[in-house]
């Protein structure tokens, strides 16, 4: 590539300075212009004091000071809104997940963006997580036979307060890499089953949810998405023909962001995960270690630069997108009328 990519950062919540800010300025093929922040004397003090880059007051400011791209880390209920006003304004857009409250909005998002020729993607950056490469290494080299079944979780033990209410509650949060990561491994789906749990009633977000997938393929997802588990399960149980791979714990990566490394940081050990973290592929009494790939969450912006450029596709597909805010409504509705739900 010749020149960076001039971006800008919209939100600086929790996800945006600690999953967009470190990676951002870490990325050679990026240039990080600055934060869009709400206009607090505070929060624009701690941008500068922590990043040392300016903050703009909106999309259109942003982008007179030259962006060509802007990555979108705000609550979930805002993200097609300044997605759209982003793309209307030339700005190739990274949103954050969940990238749509709903199917509707997330299919006319993406419509709107092939209109109008401007790039466009979503940050399903778990795609690159160091157990989530190990199982599509495992799974396409043949070594668990065909895919039977896979089991995935995001449980933590967090009663109070709960989940977040800008990631939209635990089915869209959590479930927004969940339900992403199974359509990767299996491929599109024709039923959904789920069970959803809110701890403060009716009135609250859902902490608890558990979907059910049926894919085309044959291959069953269950997958489980908690703020309430006090005894987390694996976090996959990938199962085939020959051999089940087990992985306990979760990737690396996101405990090194929140302690304050990053890729430039780190250099060559980023996303390396210590032997003791390995998983194991299992055949019964015979268990055999899984050397785990290296995480790998620098490689999403510095693609999305190229894709920007004219040279790459972009990292993930948007219409990936509207296939998981598909099946995220199928499961709220599924959740709520206690049956099975039927795809097209």
């Amino acid at each position: 590539m010749t020149e960076p990519v001039r971006i800008g950062l919209a939100g600086y919540g929790f996800g945006g300075r600690y999953f967009h800010a470190p990676l951002l300025a870490s990325a050679a093929e990026c240039e990080f212009l600055g934060v869009v922040t709400k206009n607090s004397p505070e929060r624009q003090e701690q941008v500068t004091r922590e990043l040392n880059r300016p903050t703009y007051t909106s999309l259109e400011e942003l982008a007179r000071a030259g962006a060509e791209a802007v990555a979108i880390s705000t609550p979930a209920a805002t993200h097609i809104p300044l997605a759209q006003q982003a793309l209307r304004l030339g700005l190739a857009v990274v949103c954050d997940k969940p990238f749509a409250l709903d199917a509707g909005s997330a299919q006319e998002t993406v419509e709107l963006a092939e209109r109008l020729g401007v790039a466009l993607t979503v940050y399903q950056n778990r795609r690159w997580d160091s157990d989530f490469l190990t199982l599509r290494g495992l799974t396409d080299s043949g070594a668990l036979g065909t895919p039977t079944r896979f089991e995935s979780r995001f449980e933590r033990f967090a009663p109070e307060p709960g989940p977040p209410a800008a990631g939209g509650g635990t089915l869209l949060d959590f479930g927004s890499h969940l339900v992403d990561q199974a359509l990767v491994l299996a491929g599109p789906v024709e039923r959904v089953y789920a069970e959803m749990h809110s701890h403060d009633g009716e009135d609250g977000l859902d902490d608890d949810v558990f979907v059910a997938l049926s894919h085309r393929s044959g291959v069953q997802s269950h997958l489980w998405g908690s703020w309430r588990q006090g005894a987390p399960g694996p976090r996959f149980r990938a199962s085939g023909t020959s051999g089940t791979y087990v992985v306990n714990g979760v990737d690396g990566q996101e405990a090194l962001l929140l302690g304050g490394a990053t890729p430039a940081s780190k250099g060559d050990r980023w996303g390396v995960e210590p032997k003791e973290r390995w998983g194991q592929v299992l055949r019964g009494d015979h268990a055999e270690t899984a050397p785990t790939a290296r995480g790998a969450w620098d490689l999403f912006y510095p693609a999305f630069a190229a894709a920007v450029r004219g040279t790459r596709p972009v990292p993930v597909d948007p219409w990936d997108a509207v296939a998981t805010a598909t099946v995220l409504d199928a499961a709220r509705a599924s959740a709520l009328s206690g049956e099975v739900v039927r795809l097209p």
